[in-house]
């Protein structure tokens, strides 16, 4: 029996890096996939998810349009009687645009995407998932929404706004069977960060990419989808509001040299 067998499950940002990941990953474990972006790699997520036995469906839709996650959401239940889990993985960059260069129209579109994406997908989740008493929601924040110096401005308030959703919703649940945690990444090679990968390996540097955190190495998408499994899971089922760091030790510490102590 997998992790997460039988299980109804909704994915967002499916079509590429940590949300393919997840999908091949949840699959093999025995959910039943709604995998949805809105590109048409979601088609090709799928695609490698039924190649590998799992069951799945591609719906391309926008995770920051209540209309669209209102759709995606019924889908699930529709198709399979239930919602189990739902990851609130979508998001944007936002680019590094000086503070003062920034138009409230670019913090608009990062905070519909990042912020209020999660936000609809909580909103409404959570009436499926009170009927059944059971269902667990993990949501995509970062390191950027923990700590200073690792993002623009628009995209680190967008993920501390996440996991601020994560710990008031906790208590908003209480008593109904549903959880929330949010995944924080550090640096992970997808195609949003595909740019700082490839300007390091063009200057020869790329031996220099994590060396801030105590692993001195990147992160890869299927490391993150382990740790949001497990929170999807019934494994952890008395974890609940919290935000875990997957970031090879970067928010362990404040900066350091690197020297042995």
């Amino acid at each position: 029996m997998g992790r997460l067998e039988g299980k109804s499950v909704i994915i967002t940002g499916a079509g590429s890096g940590i949300g393919r990941a997840a999908s091949l990953l949840f699959t093999k474990e025995g959910a039943r996939l709604i995998a949805v972006d809105k590109t048409e790699g979601v088609k090709e997520t799928v695609e490698q998810v039924k190649q590998a036995g799992g069951i799945a469906e591609a719906v391309i839709a926008d995770a920051g349009s209540e209309k669209d996650v209102i759709a995606f959401i019924d889908r699930a239940v529709a198709t399979h009687g239930r919602l189990d889990a739902i990851w609130a993985n979508a998001g944007v960059s936002g680019g590094l645009v000086p503070l003062a260069e920034q138009t409230v129209e670019h913090w608009q579109e990062v905070l519909r995407v990042n912020l209020i994406g999660p936000f609809l997908a909580v909103k409404h989740a959570i009436p499926h998932m009170t009927r059944q008493q059971h269902g667990a929601i993990v949501c995509t924040a970062s390191v950027a929404g923990l700590k200073a110096g690792a993002s623009g401005h628009p995209y680190a308030a967008s993920k501390a706004g996440v996991i601020s959703l994560v710990q008031t919703t906790a208590y908003s649940l209480s008593g109904t069977g549903v959880r929330i945690n949010a995944v924080c990444p550090g640096l992970i090679e997808t195609g949003m960060t595909r740019p700082v990968f490839e300007r390091a390996r063009e200057r020869g540097t790329s031996d220099k990419i994590g060396q801030l955190n105590p692993l001195k190495r990147a992160g890869q998408p299927h490391e993150i989808a382990a740790m949001a499994l497990f929170l999807a899971s019934d494994e952890a089922s008395y974890v609940n509001g919290q935000a875990f760091p997957v970031d090879g030790g970067l928010t362990a510490s404040m900066p350091y040299t690197g020297k042995p102590v």
